[in-house]
Formats: C-alpha cells, structure tokens, sequence
C-alpha cells in the first residue's frame, strides 16, 4: 500500500508540476509501471478525486492525462483572478530597474557587478510586473540573458522612449560615487 501512494505522489507532483498533459507513456516511465499499470493506477486516483470534495481532478486527453480545476470552483478561481494585484515596488526592485533602464542591454553580472549582490528576486519580480523583459542573449561563454525595460515602463513611469530617460544630475552623481568610494575604502579596512 506504501509503495502505491508513493506511486500516486509521484503522478501527482509530475502532472502538477507540468501544467499540462503528460503522455501515459512518459508517465510510465517516470514511476517504473507498465503503461496498463499506469492507466489502472491514475484512473483510480482520479475516481478517488471524483468522491472527495477536492478543487482538483485528473482528465484523460488521448493517451494523455493533466490535472486541473473542477468547473464547479472555477467562481472562486475567478474572485481572486478578478481582485487588482498590487504592484509595489522595493528599494531593491527600484535600484535593479533602474541599473536595467540605463545600461540596457544588461546582463544579470552586470547588473550583480554593480549592486554588489544578487538581483535574481528583483529581476524576476520586475519581469512578473511586467516592467522588464528578456531582449536576447549575449554572444558570449554561457549566452546570458539581456534584459531590458517594456512599454508598460515607459508607460507607467512617464516616458516616451528610454532615450528620453531623466538625465542623471551630475552633482548627485559626483556625490553618490564619493560615497561608493567611501563605502569600498571601508570595506578594503575592515
């Protein structure tokens, strides 16, 4: 009994994780039954998930299954669907967007190089807001992602075209590499 809700964790983690349909062949595969064994094992899982007041069930697709929503609970699906997301955006995420504005096209080194830390969170964050988005890749060892701003940037921040970004004010400049230095020289002491 053990081994078979092993079985059964397993088809769920895969048919959840996917997203989509998996064919029973490969499903087969991954969980070491007999193709038969397989549709034996799934189709009483999902006559399980029929009697259980679960949200979720598994459908067969030609030789395919996938798991997905009841129609029965799609209303809630659509009460959160409908409530706004809030977008607000971190100090970090504001500093990552605005290395990405002005040196785009720029790698995700590039801009770790000048923040001093990771910005994988950020970037992720700000392509999620849809406020940056994947340009290319670099012709360079390990082809890293550039990245870059959308429209919805310029949109929402007021700007026609990113050649029209705010000037950087070169005595904020000057002051904010003295601190840079400053900060670094600490670094170096300690």
């Amino acid at each position: 009994m053990e081994d078979r809700e092993k079985l059964e964790g397993a088809v769920e983690a895969i048919l959840f994780s996917m997203g989509e349909s998996v064919e029973v062949t490969k499903l087969a595969k991954a969980i070491g039954l007999e193709v038969d064994e397989t549709h034996k094992l799934i189709h009483t899982m999902m006559e399980r998930y029929q009697t259980e007041e679960r949200g979720i069930q598994i459908i067969e697709l030609e030789e395919a299954y996938q798991m997905c929503t009841k129609q029965e609970y799609y209303d809630y699906l659509i009460q959160i669907a409908l409530q706004p997301k809030e977008a607000s955006l971190s100090d970090v995420m504001l500093e990552t967007l605005s290395i990405i504005a002005y040196k785009q096209p720029v790698t995700k080194a590039e801009m770790e190089k000048i923040r001093g830390v990771k910005c994988d969170h950020a970037v992720n964050k700000l392509i999620e807001y849809n406020l940056v988005q994947e340009l290319g890749r670099l012709d360079a060892p390990g082809r890293p992602i550039l990245f870059g701003t959308t429209e919805e940037f310029l949109r929402n921040f007021g700007v026609d075209s990113k050649d029209n970004l705010p000037a950087i004010n070169p005595v904020k400049l000057e002051d904010f590499k003295a601190e840079v230095e400053e900060e670094m020289k600490v670094k170096v002491d300690i």
